[in-house]
């Protein structure tokens, strides 16, 4: 997917985050195109990004610019760029000014917002919520919930986007915020579908009866349920749920982190983790179900790890301790995030000029990596449109170029959350495929590339009772 430029139209843009951007004449000896007048590639790159990004590179070569979203973006090319790009040994690139002109209204200071010290600092602070106590205490309550509601799910046509999406934000309530499903959690969710909404939204400031409106109101109603339950927490002792870990959380000199920025911190990382697991996880059922002979090895995996059903006919749940022994599951879900990483590509912008490709790149350039490309280069990939976990046994993983995968990132911003996403994913396995047999109705679906990856038409399954 060709980067997209990570600020908006001048009318709609902060300004704090076009000031100092290099002009037409620094840009000059980079190759690339404008486009039409005005709109530059917006809708080109809307309409087909990936197929925009191959015409690019083959046009112009790994390094290019483009203009669109209001202004140019250069677009660096490949496992190297990747490498560049997140590891950032010499910290050249801010985060925090490449996705704040997209995010900074709905989800302030959250961690991909935050650049080298400070994101140091709440990172190790927040970790405590990911540490082998609270996820045992997550996986319980995802074992609970996944169970429930794949059972409700029933034999026959669904279509699955919708019903996991759904599903993940139930898992929210329970397993971030430690709540019970019911009208409580029912406003949280819809607070949180507003301000993802929003945050694609076209028009970036919130006028009356728009998107972005509805997704600032959203954050508002967030940001007063979280501070009060962030002081609550505090007064009680806080629990095991995810929010109530983040409550607590402590830097290395003890002192606790500042309220404002614990509801922060929340409200970003609970938009991350549903919408990239929504997607990943309709990616992997999509595969499995064009390859239902994969889809049976998956389902003799899970039944060897868990012992198959219980006494009751009912698949057993998925143990903490049993969730490294789901290796072809593990590898099957790497294999469908390379086909379609939730996140297609990854803004920055240069706080120094720098070389790169034979290219000199003027310090506030706007730049990005293109994870979706790198992810089908025939460089690293034989036969990169096909269905193969085998692609990342140990031997073959250590063979490649580290950054030829990158779904989660990489570097100081890598996902925080991998692990509990990797775990829900299995759990989630764990109880669909003992059972169901899993078949698509329609055939492919198209799917929307940007910003997070769906298929259009919900992903038409059914579900056939096993």
């Amino acid at each position: 997917m060709a980067t997209l430029a990570p600020h908006q139209p001048a009318e709609f843009a902060p300004t704090h985050w076009t000031e100092g951007n290099p002009t037409d004449a620094d840009l000059a000896h980079i190759p690339g195109e404008r486009g039409w007048p005005i709109v530059g590639n917006t809708f080109k790159m809307l309409a087909d990004p990936h197929a925009m990004a191959r015409r690019m590179v083959e046009t112009y070569g790994p390094v290019y610019k483009n203009h669109a979203f209001g202004g140019w973006n250069i677009a660096l090319i490949g496992a190297d760029a990747n490498e560049l790009v997140l590891f950032d040994r010499q910290k050249l690139f801010s985060s925090e000014q490449g996705w704040g002109p997209i995010l900074d209204q709905l989800f302030p200071r959250g961690l991909m917002l935050m650049d080298f010290d400070h994101h140091r600092a709440d990172r190790r602070a927040l970790s405590i919520a990911f540490k082998p106590e609270p996820m045992r205490h997550y996986s319980g309550a995802l074992n609970r919930g996944i169970a429930r509601q794949v059972e409700a799910w029933g034999a026959g046509p669904m279509r699955f986007y919708p019903s996991i999406k759904e599903l993940t934000l139930d898992l929210a309530a329970d397993s971030f915020i430690g709540i019970d499903w019911g009208p409580e959690a029912d406003k949280i969710n819809t607070a949180f579908i507003d301000m993802v909404q929003a945050s694609v939204a076209p028009v970036r400031k919130p006028l009356p009866f728009t998107q972005m409106k509805r997704g600032v109101d959203g954050r508002k109603f967030l940001v007063d349920y979280f501070t009060a339950e962030t002081h609550r927490r505090r007064a009680e002792g806080g629990g095991q749920d995810m929010f109530s870990q983040f409550a607590t959380a402590e830097y290395e000199d003890g002192s606790l982190m500042p309220v404002d920025e614990v509801v922060d911190h929340m409200n970003f990382l609970m938009m991350a983790a549903h919408d990239t697991i929504t997607s990943s996880a309709t990616s992997l059922v999509w595969l499995l179900a064009k390859h239902p002979e994969w889809q049976e090895k998956l389902r003799q995996e899970v039944e060897a790890v868990t012992g198959g059903a219980d006494a009751n006919g009912k698949p057993r749940d998925l143990a903490y301790e049993d969730l490294g022994k789901f290796e072809l599951t593990e590898m099957a879900f790497k294999e469908a995030l390379r086909h379609i990483p939730p996140v297609p590509s990854m803004p920055r912008r240069a706080l120094r000029e720098f070389e790169y490709g034979g290219y000199h790149i003027p310090a506030g350039s706007h730049v990005g990596i293109n994870i979706h490309y790198v992810h089908h280069d025939e460089a690293h990939w034989d036969d990169p449109y096909a269905f193969d976990p085998l692609r990342f046994t140990p031997d073959k993983v250590k063979a490649r170029h580290k950054y030829a995968w990158v779904p989660f990132g990489g570097g100081a911003h890598m996902c925080l959350g991998l692990h509990f996403a990797y775990m829900q994913v299995k759990i989630l396995m764990a109880q669909l495929l003992p059972r169901y047999r899993i078949e698509l109705t329609d055939g492919d679906p198209d799917w929307q590339a940007w910003p997070i990856p769906k298929p259009k038409d919900g992903l038409k399954i059914e579900l056939r009772r096993l």
